[in-house]
């Protein structure tokens, strides 16, 4: 950890080593002592100015190892620390009041793909763009310290550091500046259930780690055991750290049901609550949203209800039965979602496993929501993600099996349906660009373990193993940056125009942010392929079949028609809409 103070010519660093015999603090060719207290921080300090420092620690004769809190890598992760001066950034963002998540817009993006450059500083320059769509906040996939040059971000080891790759600490503060000065919140992608298979330190300093049961992707962190508290400070300064020295908006919590937490008070319920003090202090919303697959609104729940009081949580129920609804697929976890009741159903109840059977899990799944108090915008919706894209065989995005009607349908039930709407950088004009999983880690082994455990994964979803793309290949990379060449095209210019008529809509018709599951109805013909979704006296009209269909409604006036042919449009007749192919109408 690093406190600046600029009136002195020394700067404070303090570890925690619990654990250990001796740790010397190393700078350059010199180390020197540090002096150890009864909880087991050792303190030092370093000579010269709060910015700029390169050290490490030697941890009992080992290392040096960077700081586990440190701010900057410069030289990667298995290097030395910089010193950095989060206080020296002169902000510009005084004016910025915040965000509430009722009633926004998210816009999920990754850094290195984003743009062709790959920086902060690039995206920065294309905030006009999302302006133009209505975008209230941009959730950023982790960018946190992690091995090698490209990665989705998951595999981070350094939480307090920003990659350098994307400009470091500094760019980041300055892309948050430029964020709000757009009138744009920033939500922060945080992994605080594993850690990165290279350049993992933590374990040399203290028990981090937990010897119970793992997770998914290895160790779990130690959150309950001997010496957890440190550990559970740890994670919670991290996030802290976001909020208040880069005047980050939200955090979205990657995987929460690996939180391995037996803990009287768990980890989610202890930060909840020292974010909503920092939110008092700061005098602006900060906001938590859980990616989490139990289906348990126990974590959105309010504190004084019991719950663990974050804001917000995904529900991949609701990409599952669009997905279907729209594609057909009913592979694996999509087989549940097979009826157009499924839809219906998330619609209205916010969960399909609820307490309901899961084929694919083998058992009961999920409990219900309270739809008579919780809103809807509590759920975090997407027809498409960085998980749900990646995570398929080839990366492929919806765009490579939907014509462009069909695209629109789910752009409209996600921006019109009664959640928070997430869309997926790119699929605002369908792009074309696949969206794969990447890794550069410099360790061939490790290379090798990924690009088979991927493979093995794909199993249970029935895709061939021969057409997953190897991680570790550069090509990998560079096929899933976004071509900003292609909204400027044909169909591509048409949809990129509708989804901002979508957002205008959206913000002009107050029943489109009404969070209220009792304003929800849906109706739909199984046959014939339609669904009419009522939001109070808003009708959104969704012809899913092939052929034309004729739907009763009760508004009088069409707001907004897309379809799949642009010669062709959906007309009112006689208290019935005709919907061509693949279309959707909008009435009020």
């Amino acid at each position: 950890m690093t406190t600046a103070n600029p009136a002195n010519t020394t700067v404070p660093i303090d570890v925690w080593a619990p654990g250990a015999e001796t740790v010397r603090l190393a700078a350059g060719d010199t180390t020197a002592p540090m002096t150890r207290d009864d909880a087991g921080w050792w303190h030092g300090s370093l000579p010269g100015a709060p910015d700029g420092v390169d050290y490490g620690f030697l941890v009992d004769g080992a290392g040096p190892f960077p700081d586990p809190r440190s701010r900057r890598q410069p030289h990667g992760v298995h290097e030395l620390s910089r010193t950095f001066d989060p206080a020296a950034h002169s902000w510009q963002d005084g004016a910025w009041t915040g965000r509430q998540l009722a009633g926004a817009t998210i816009y999920e993006l990754h850094i290195g793909t984003f743009t062709p450059e790959g920086t902060l500083e690039a995206a920065a320059g294309r905030l006009d763009h999302l302006v133009s769509l209505g975008v209230d906040f941009v959730e950023l996939l982790p960018v946190n310290g992690f091995n090698g040059t490209h990665n989705w971000g998951y595999d981070g080891v350094l939480w307090y550091a920003v990659h350098e790759g994307y400009g470091g600490p500094a760019a980041y503060q300055r892309f948050v500046d430029a964020c709000h000065a757009a009138g744009i919140g920033v939500i922060q992608d945080v992994v605080h259930n594993h850690l990165g298979p290279s350049g993992n330190y933590l374990p040399n300093f203290g028990p981090y780690l937990s010897d119970a049961e793992g997770n998914t992707w290895g160790a779990s962190v130690n959150l309950d055991g001997q010496d957890s508290d440190e550990v559970r400070r740890y994670i919670i300064d991290s996030a802290l750290m976001w909020l208040r020295d880069y005047h980050v908006d939200g955090l979205r919590l990657d995987a929460v049901h690996a939180l391995k937490d037996h803990s009287a008070v768990h980890l989610l319920e202890q930060l909840a609550g020292e974010v909503a003090v920092l939110s008092a202090h700061v005098g602006r919303p900060l906001t938590l949203i859980a990616e989490s697959d139990l289906n348990d609104p126990k974590l959105i729940t309010p504190r004084e209800a019991n719950g663990y009081g974050l804001d917000a949580q995904w529900s991949d129920d609701f990409h599952h039965a669009v997905h279907v609804a729209l594609t057909g697929e009913t592979v694996g976890y999509y087989a549940d979602f097979a009826p157009l009741g499924a839809l219906a159903k998330v619609l209205t109840r916010g969960f399909f496993h609820d307490g309901t059977l899961s084929t694919f899990r083998g058992r009961q799944h999920g409990r219900p929501v309270d739809i008579e108090r919780m809103p809807a915008w509590r759920l975090v919706v997407a027809s498409q993600n960085h998980d749900q894209i990646g995570n398929r065989a080839i990366g492929d995005r919806l765009s490579a099996q939907l014509d462009t009607g069909q695209l629109g349908i789910a752009a409209a039930l996600t921006l019109l349906g009664p959640f928070t709407p997430m869309l997926f950088m790119g699929e605002e004009w369908g792009a074309r660009t696949p969206w794969q999983f990447f890794t550069s880690h410099p360790e061939p082994e490790l290379g090798l373990a990924t690009a088979e455990g991927r493979i093995g994964e794909f199993a249970r979803m029935g895709w061939d193993p021969a057409v997953v793309p190897d991680p570790q290949d550069p090509g990998t990379f560079e096929r899933s940056k976004l071509d900003w060449s292609e909204p400027e095209r044909g169909d591509s210019a048409r949809l990129l125009a509708f989804y901002r008529d979508l957002a205008a809509l959206r913000r002009r018709l107050a029943d489109l942010t009404d969070p209220r599951f009792a304003r929800v109805a849906v109706a739909y013909d199984e046959a014939d392929g339609w669904l009419r979704l009522s939001r109070g006296e808003t009708e959104i009209v969704i012809n899913l079949s092939t052929s034309a269909q004729s739907v009763p409604v009760t508004a009088q006036g069409v707001q907004l028609a897309f379809a799949d042919n642009a010669d062709a449009a959906p007309r009112l007749d006689a208290g019935r809409v005709l919907l061509p192919p693949h279309s959707i109408a909008v009435l009020a």
